[in-house]
């Protein structure tokens, strides 16, 4: 059977039998793999140092008759070790893992692998603020999925302006104007920035951006839920 080679990053891993594991793992090229990783678990496996959470790999498999593939080999790019090394970030790394692999198909495009790999990079960035990272992540699956709320003109259909406070209005899916509204042009600025599809570690360079970012974590969340992500 014919070896395939790609780039991959671990969704989940199961364990099986006495040694074994099945892995799920996002690739650019094939998507969603399921893939069986035999004897991995033994203390001299050459399979276990390309399967950790939190890397980035080169593996080899083979497509299984069935749902499930083999794991042929693996060689380890990318270990982002500072995630793993603060609480905050492994918890939000999970939770991130877990919400990506729940909205994806079997077969998402690469821009999902880019976006995990890209989340992995600002985590592992102690700099960039666990917030800001929250915040980033769900408008960029809003973002993929097509979904991007009007941040050019508010609910009467006057453009949004640098002077007015803002509250969303999400009958209408757009900011309305309000005197006591929490959200101001800096953060229509940093939502703008994020939905056209700059990386995290980019807005984390915007002046006062955690704290901006911190105020719009529950608008993005109800955003990605009204829209089942």
């Amino acid at each position: 059977m014919n070896q395939l080679v790609t780039t991959a990053i671990i969704l989940s891993r199961t364990d099986y039998g006495e040694a074994d594991r099945i892995l799920s793992l996002l690739t650019p090229e094939y998507g969603k793999l399921s893939l069986m990783a035999k004897g991995v678990r033994r203390v001299k496996s050459k399979l276990a140092g390309g399967i950790e959470l939190f890397s980035v790999s080169e593996i080899t498999f083979i497509k299984g008759r069935g749902a499930v593939g083999t794991l042929v080999s693996t060689r380890l790019i990318k270990y982002y070790e500072h995630i793993v090394g603060d609480l905050n970030r492994t918890m939000l790394g999970y939770e991130l893992i877990k919400q990506l692999n729940k909205v994806t198909e079997d077969e998402p495009e690469e821009e999902y692998f880019d976006l995990l790999r890209e989340t992995f990079e600002a985590l592992d960035e102690t700099s960039v603020h666990v917030e800001l990272i929250r915040f980033w992540f769900g408008l960029q699956l809003l973002r993929l999925s097509g979904h991007t709320p009007n941040l050019q003109t508010d609910d009467s259909d006057n453009k949004l302006a640098a002077d007015q406070r803002y509250e969303f209005n999400f009958e209408s899916m757009a900011f309305r104007v309000s005197p006591d509204g929490g959200f101001g042009a800096g953060h229509i600025k940093l939502l703008r920035l994020a939905f056209e599809g700059h990386s995290a570690r980019f807005l984390a360079n915007i002046q006062g951006a955690n704290a901006l970012a911190a105020d719009c974590v529950p608008l993005a969340q109800q955003w990605t839920l009204t829209h089942g992500l």
